[in-house]
């Protein structure tokens, strides 16, 4: 291929790093972090279900974060996002990132006013 490699340029030192070890290490990095979440969703631990954050558990935080975190990286990678501008990375993540904070935010307020509903005997649990 005419672009085997990629000019990296590092506290002034210039060296090139093949596509192929980029692949490798988006393999490895990708892997790593879906067999965290794979085993953590396997195992369950007690402490990461039984405790609870802004009316979520810990275990449901966890996931999503590390589902934030290898979109963001894939975006990163696939995308050639280290390649632009700050501010064009930034409006390109930041922008779902909020969206996808938002949504979270709506559904847990939304999802505990059901609950609420449903507990306190107004209308009955008919499912």
């Amino acid at each position: 291929m005419a672009h085997d490699h990629k000019l990296e340029i590092f506290r002034g030192l210039v060296k090139f790093k093949s596509n192929v070890s980029k692949i490798w290490g988006v393999l490895i990095f990708l892997t790593l972090v879906t067999t965290v979440e794979v085993v953590l969703g396997i195992i369950k631990p007690a402490y990461l279900v039984q405790s609870s954050f802004l009316g979520m558990h810990l275990l449901n935080w966890i996931f999503i974060i590390l589902t934030l975190v290898k979109a963001y990286y894939i975006a990163w990678d696939f995308m050639h996002l280290r390649d632009e501008r700050s501010a064009l990375r930034r409006t390109i993540v930041w922008t779902p990132i909020f969206l996808v904070s938002y949504l979270i935010f709506i559904l847990l307020f939304e999802a505990d006013y059901i609950h609420e509903v449903y507990s306190n005997g107004f209308v009955k649990w008919n499912f």
